[in-house]
């Protein structure tokens, strides 16, 4: 966009656009939303920058009217597969938290000299600056949305002390965190709760189907969902956590409300990022719907079901094992297999309301737990071979990567073929153009379109690709209005050639 689309866009206060970029103000001295109510500054007071954090090291604070900071993630992250792009997934995954400039450098194969040189020329901000308004954005989530005592909440944010603390949020928010606390506007946990419960925010509108993919792939003892929620354990870098999110169309803004029953507080950024990128929170379904109608074979069905979400994955490891054993069977098969080879996993430290087991380590499939495998040899060698090469360390891939990466890492794998790069590529990094042409249910899913047109007495107009061109960079949306379709039939088992599935994805 450039700079006077985004001014159109304040003056219109457009809510679209809220975390998308932020609106500085030189007469007053702050920041703030696309959408704030406060009279549209004039256009040669204004400043645009990429990120929060650029703005404040530009010297302005946050508008505590409209307060910047509490708004959804920028979908850019996603759809940038550049230095900037794979930079931010990794600081919002609280990368720098944990192993510091030079960790997150390495990961990304840069010294911190020239990471610091690119973002500071990408975003406006180095990537300290970056993970300290991180910092302040989830030190301002839960001073508003729990009672946890300050001190916690520093530590749980991610801030080496309490002075560092107090002092970024009096420099972000010219506030103190007690005066912070005040301007909650939604009834918080009592204070003898002890779990931590947030409303999640998203932009609007929301398709709760992604509840419905997720439940249906739920292993028991690790994972339960139905049409409107979903929980699990997982496995963070510092402890075992719980976290359940229910979604209620019922209530007042349709809320999203994250409950965690139990993380470590070093962990918690990291464990809202992966929330937000599984639910993928920080989309743009507007101009993602937008782009899709354009396509008459999904105009219907985007009409029907807008808002249509991309499930991410809160652990990248067992989300290649569970596409690796999800190749060629269906959904119900691959859910029996990953149920028997849970068996081999830990027990969680933090068990409640029937989760009490963990997903299984690499280790532990690539020893114990290949033994508990069923199927072709063939396909039980190659998962047991990722397994060892992950555990081992030889295959390192995560948040960071994109999409060439991806490829270069798992294709030399036996038993990985295009569908599983791009399978994984869509779950883990959020590859948002990713079009999966040989999949048994995409196909399916574009003659039930087909059909479904036809029923309702429609042509379609003119020649279109058979792999979606036109809507591109959201193929990958568009995949998931397939696999959508191709659930709501019933089909004929398929005779289906090596590294297609038979039906819906099953990881």
């Amino acid at each position: 966009m450039d700079f006077w689309q985004r001014y159109r866009a304040i003056d219109a206060r457009d809510t679209r656009f809220d975390g998308q970029f932020y609106t500085a103000v030189r007469t007053t001295g702050i920041y703030c939303r696309p959408s704030c109510p406060a009279r549209t500054p004039k256009a040669e007071n204004v400043t645009f920058y990429e990120t929060s954090a650029a703005a404040h090291d530009a010297g302005y604070r946050a508008c505590k009217r409209c307060l910047p900071e509490a708004v959804p993630g920028t979908p850019a992250w996603n759809i940038r597969s550049d230095i900037a792009g794979r930079a931010m997934r990794l600081i919002n995954d609280g990368v720098i938290n944990r192993d510091g400039v030079e960790g997150l450098a390495s990961r990304l194969g840069y010294s911190s000299r020239q990471l610091n040189r690119i973002l500071s020329h990408e975003l406006g901000a180095g990537p300290l600056s970056l993970a300290r308004a991180s910092r302040a954005q989830t030190a301002r989530t839960l001073l508003v949305s729990t009672r946890m005592k300050l001190a916690d909440v520093a530590f749980a944010a991610g801030f080496s002390s309490v002075r560092q603390f107090n002092e970024t949020i009096g420099e972000v928010f010219a506030m103190t965190p007690t005066a912070l606390r005040a301007t909650a506007r939604h009834h918080r946990a009592p204070a003898a709760t002890t779990a931590l419960t947030l409303s999640l925010p998203y932009r609007e509108p929301f398709d709760p189907g992604i509840f419905d993919f997720l439940a249906v792939r739920s292993i028991p003892g690790i994972e339960t969902g139905t049409a409107t929620s979903y929980a699990r354990t997982l496995r963070l870098p510092h402890a075992d956590a719980r976290f359940s999110v229910e979604y209620d169309d019922g209530a007042p803004g349709r809320p999203l409300i994250l409950t965690i029953g139990a993380v470590d507080l070093r962990d918690l950024p990291s464990l809202l990022s992966r929330v937000r990128r599984l639910l993928d929170l920080d989309a743009d379904p507007v101009a993602i719907d937008s782009a899709l109608s354009t396509d008459p074979r999904l105009a219907p069905a985007v009409t029907t079901l807008p808002g249509m979400r991309m499930p991410g994955a809160v652990d990248p490891q067992e989300l290649l094992i569970r596409a690796m054993i999800g190749q060629q069977i269906t959904v119900a098969a691959a859910r029996t297999a990953l149920t028997q080879l849970s068996a081999c996993g830990s027990e969680s430290l933090v068990p409640a309301d029937g989760l009490h087991r963990l997903f299984p380590t690499a280790a532990q499939i690539a020893d114990p737990g290949f033994g508990l495998l069923r199927g072709p040899q063939r396909r039980i060698d190659s998962v047991r071979t990722a397994a060892a090469a992950m555990a081992s360390g030889h295959l390192e891939f995560g948040y960071g990567d994109d999409l060439a990466g991806l490829q270069a890492k798992l294709l030399p794998l036996p038993g990985v073929g295009p569908w599983t790069v791009g399978y994984v590529a869509m779950r883990v990094i959020g590859a948002p153009d990713v079009f999966l042409a040989n999949d048994a249910a995409v196909k399916n899913g574009i003659l039930a379109l087909d059909a479904a047109t036809q029923e309702d007495h429609h042509r379609l107009p003119g020649e279109h690709t058979p792999d979606f061109t036109e809507v591109r960079p959201w193929r990958s949306y568009a995949t998931m209005h397939l696999w959508r379709a191709a659930a709501l039939r019933t089909w004929p088992k398929p005779k289906l050639p090596a590294g297609t599935l038979s039906a819906v994805p099953a990881g």
